[in-house]
Formats: C-alpha cells, sequence, structure tokens
C-alpha cells in the first residue's frame, strides 16, 4: 500500500489540527472525516533517553527492555489518552481504529490495550 507519510506539521494540518480538549489541555482533532484504518500520521521526534511529556515508547508486547521511544515534536505530540480509543500506533504510525468523524478528537490508550 502506498501512501503520502504525514511527518510534518505541514503535511498533518491536511488531517488535523489541535485545539483546546474536553479531556486534557491541548487535544488533536480530525479535520475531515478519517475513515477505518486510514493512516492519519507518524509520530515524529529524536530519540528519547528518558520518559518525559510528549515522549512515546514503542516495543513488543513483553519486551519493554528494548523499547525505542521518541520525543513528539510534530502534532501527533497532543494525542490524549482514552480507555478505549479511536486510533492507535502501529510502531511509530497512527491508523484509526474506527470512523473519526471531522472535529472528534483523536485518542489512543497509552497503555497499549
Amino acid at each position: 500500500m502506498s501512501f503520502k507519510r504525514r511527518v510534518t506539521n505541514g503535511d498533518l494540518r491536511e488531517l488535523v489540527y489541535s485545539a483546546l480538549s474536553p479531556i486534557h489541555g491541548t487535544g488533536l482533532f480530525a479535520k475531515r472525516i478519517i475513515s477505518k484504518g486510514e493512516y492519519i500520521g507518524t509520530y515524529h521526534g529524536p530519540v528519547a533517553k528518558r520518559d518525559g511529556t510528549y515522549v512515546l515508547w514503542v516495543y513488543d508486547k513483553g519486551d519493554a527492555a528494548n523499547a525505542i521511544g521518541r520525543s513528539g515534536r510534530n502534532l501527533l505530540r497532543y494525542l490524549n489518552h482514552a480507555q478505549r480509543g479511536n486510533a492507535e500506533f502501529e510502531g511509530f504510525d497512527l491508523y484509526a481504529l474506527k470512523k473519526i468523524q471531522a472535529d472528534q478528537e483523536i485518542t489512543f490508550n497509552y497503555e497499549g490495550g
């Protein structure tokens, strides 16, 4: 499957925007309807050496010792937590778990489950 990677804020703004969130602080919202399974964007930033705000850790279940972290520098850093999020990461790429309406907040489960 070929698609345009959305890494820069300019690319991400075609699909999402940040705004005040009813969940917490600033959130990430859909600019248009996002279809189930649609690629939203790639979490981008320098490799993180320790945990902190806007750090996303990626690892295989049961293999946290080999986690890779990125300190988010693009709009995806504004994703808020929801137990039943409407998006999930596959590596550092974010995909819609279900249809997301325009102006709906995009969320994911920080615990990965």
